[in-house]
This record gives C-alpha cells, sequence and structure tokens, in this order.
C-alpha cells in the first residue's frame, strides 16, 4: 500500500464491542484507536514491529482526549479517519474523527504520543526513528493544547484493582484501553443509564505492571459542572498512575 498520512478504515460494532446498553463501551473505542493508529504508522513504515526490530523502541500513549456527539450502537457501521502533525522534539501528535455511515462526525479526538525505549523504559527523541509523512496536515480534529490534567481535591477511594493477564498488552504493561474501564467502574450502573460520557481526557502519568495494585480515587466537588476526576494511584508506592477528566451529560427521556 502507498504510504498516506491520512489513514481510515471501517469498523462493526460487534456483541463484544458494546456495554448493557447496547452502546459501543469506550474503552472498545480507545482499542480502535490504538489499532488504527498501529495500521496508519505501519503504513509509513513505522509499525510496532517495524519500530521494535529496527529501533527497540514503541509508541506510548501519553494524553488523549475524546469528544463524543453521539456513541454509535451494535451493528452499527463506522469509519474512523486518523492522521498525525508534525513531531515535536519529543511528542507525536495523531488526531481521530469517528464518522457513521452517512458520514456525519459523531466522535472527535487528539492525542499525544512518545517513542520508548522498550529495554531501558526510557523516552526517545522523535529523531531516533526514519519517519517522513508524505504530506503535512495541520488540521486538528479538536483545537487547542492537549495540556496536562490539574490533580483532584478531594478525593474519595472507589475500589482497587490488581493488575492481571488480562490487562497487559504486548509492551508488557497496561494497556491504554484498560484504564477506560477502570474509569467507567467508578460509575454506578445507575449513573451510566441515567448520564452519557460527553467528553473524556486521560493523562498516562506512570507504567502500570502485572501485579500492581491501583487504588482508584473520585473527586465529585465540580458536579455542578457535570465533571468528575478520576485518579489512580500505585499502592505499592503512592505514585501517580494515571489522572483523568470525565464531563458527563444527563440523558434526554
Amino acid at each position: 500500500m502507498e504510504p498516506v498520512t491520512r489513514f481510515q478504515k471501517d469498523y462493526h460494532i460487534d456483541l463484544r464491542d458494546v456495554d448493557f446498553k447496547k452502546e459501543l463501551k469506550l474503552s472498545t473505542l480507545f482499542g480502535f484507536f490504538q489499532d488504527v493508529a498501529n495500521l496508519a504508522s505501519d503504513n509509513l513504515g513505522v509499525g510496532f514491529e517495524a519500530l521494535d526490530k529496527n529501533y527497540g523502541v514503541a509508541f506510548v500513549l501519553m494524553r488523549i482526549r475524546v469528544e463524543v456527539i453521539r456513541i454509535p450502537i451494535l451493528d452499527e457501521e463506522i469509519e474512523i479517519v486518523t492522521w498525525p502533525l508534525e513531531p515535536g522534539k519529543l511528542e507525536f501528535e495523531r488526531d481521530f474523527i469517528v464518522k457513521d455511515k452517512d458520514g456525519n462526525i459523531i466522535v472527535r479526538a487528539t492525542s499525544v504520543w512518545v517513542l520508548m525505549d522498550l529495554r531501558k523504559r526510557r523516552l526517545k527523541r522523535s529523531d531516533s526513528i526514519d519517519l517522513v509523512y508524505p504530506e503535512i496536515i495541520t488540521e486538528r480534529a479538536i483545537e487547542g493544547s492537549l495540556d496536562k490534567l490539574r490533580a483532584g481535591e478531594n478525593l474519595e477511594t472507589t475500589y482497587h484493582k490488581t493488575i492481571g493477564y488480562s490487562d497487559i498488552d504486548f509492551n508488557g504493561h497496561l494497556n491504554n484501553s484498560r484504564y477506560v474501564d477502570y474509569i467507567m467502574d467508578c460509575f454506578s450502573i445507575e449513573q451510566h443509564r441515567n448520564y452519557r460520557i460527553h467528553t473524556i481526557e486521560v493523562n498516562y502519568l506512570n507504567e502500570a505492571l502485572p501485579g500492581d495494585t491501583i487504588i482508584l480515587n473520585k473527586d465529585l466537588s465540580n458536579l455542578n459542572d457535570n465533571t468528575v476526576i478520576v485518579e489512580g494511584i500505585r499502592s505499592e508506592n503512592e505514585k501517580m498512575v494515571f489522572r483523568s477528566q470525565v464531563k458527563i451529560i444527563k440523558k434526554q427521556g
């Protein structure tokens, strides 16, 4: 396939992809983003196998913001379009839009990735790999910079989660989509029934490895602004693993 900067792939929403409301799980959507990002990178010669073999590195997601206009449902066909921006010294920005079968944009996302040395577990500069984009795209799926999230102020512990086999990816650490499941589990079934996610933003701050126990804390002090902060702290050393901000909307009817 000829290298392209703007890459797209179709997805069908199957039973395994949805929750009890027959709506696409956010963790599955994050999995789709990870999949199409790797396919797009592979098209440019820097997929995960090539990066590992040629440089001993991998792309690691650091920050992501997702705006949900409408969540896809069971048996729906969607198209995900993704494209990178010019890399900085350390960071690679990649945007996504999700379209329904009629071409309507139903989800927008923007993300920041870095290169990690898989042996030394250290970050590498963007110019440590040979990567050339066929065209330079400046268009953004979401306007504005993707800054670091502020810490929660009135945190209460929701539950503890120990990382196991089903949580880790080929890099050997907690997969970015599983964090989203942990965040969603901070809300009750009744809350999921009555509210929907408008935006979710996640900062991935430190690796979580098999056997680690994460303490999930939630801050509801800004609920009047429909904003909830969820943080994950490694119980063994109290190191922050991730921080997220979720904006919710009450469902109509």
